[in-house]
């Protein structure tokens, strides 16, 4: 079976970006989705839903399309899959490329406090914190077990828990206006950010309203993934694609 698609994990912005670039340059491109949001953007290109089952369901549905590498442009919180991803194209032999943007740093400007995961980030907040709560769905028990704390939490789809009272959910898809940032901060007397370092340039406009209302960050640090080649822009991935399917 010849081999001469591209199968991006995506779900992310830049991996659309990526899946438009490499279909404009003749690539046949599946984008595969885990299926979280319920109305994502869609890249262009072949579309797969739903989960693998694991490393060695990837890896069986590899070994069963015409995939000539895999790109992992996944978010930078999604460990699992990736760790999946490596693994599995490791047993095939397949060539593995990461689709990542840089981690966000912090200026002499920003009063940030580092922390590992969702509980430790809940831990650091003192009580009577008013947040702004923009780590996703899925780890908001942390907080919502936290009586003192309240604020603003806001994803794209529903928690996965009750709010509790005290928090006021918006449902927004982003970007964000540096304009619209610091008056949701204002609004609703934010005394802290809390956000995972999802990355990219430039700073999101959530951390500049922070900086600039001189409001305190928690950020959530990456989680380890397997070492594997990567590229930091949808262009220079798609050119490390070209190197290895056209050299």
């Amino acid at each position: 079976m010849p081999r001469e698609a591209v199968l991006i994990l995506g779900g992310t912005r830049d991996a659309r970006e990526l899946a438009g670039l490499l279909t404009t340059r003749g690539y046949k491109v599946i984008t595969s989705l885990a299926g979280v949001t319920t109305d994502p953007v869609l890249p262009p290109g072949e579309i797969r839903r739903g989960g693998f089952g694991g490393a060695a369901g990837l890896g069986d549905y590899l070994a069963r399309q015409p995939v000539a590498v895999v790109i992992d442009a996944t978010h930078p919180f999604a460990a699992r899959i990736s760790g999946h991803a490596h693994a599995a194209c490791e047993t095939l032999g397949l060539p593995l490329l990461r689709l990542e943007r840089p981690a966000w740093q912090p200026s002499a400007e920003d009063n940030w406090t580092t922390v590992t995961d969702a509980a430790a980030a809940a831990a650091a907040l003192a009580d009577g914190a008013r947040v702004l709560l923009t780590i996703g769905r899925r780890q908001l028990a942390p907080f919502f077990e936290r009586p003192g704390l309240s604020g603003v939490i806001r994803c794209i789809e529903p928690p996965d828990a009750a709010v509790p009272p005290g928090w006021r959910l918006l449902r927004e898809r982003p970007p964000f206006s540096l304009e619209a940032e610091m008056h949701l901060i204002r609004g609703a007397a934010i005394s802290h950010v809390v956000s995972k370092n999802a990355g990219g340039a430039p700073l999101a406009a959530k951390l500049l309203a922070a900086r600039a209302l001189r409001i305190p960050v928690i950020m959530i640090a990456r989680p380890h993934k397997p070492e594997t080649a990567t590229a930091v822009t949808a262009e220079a991935l798609a050119a490390a694609v070209e190197r290895l399917l056209c050299p």
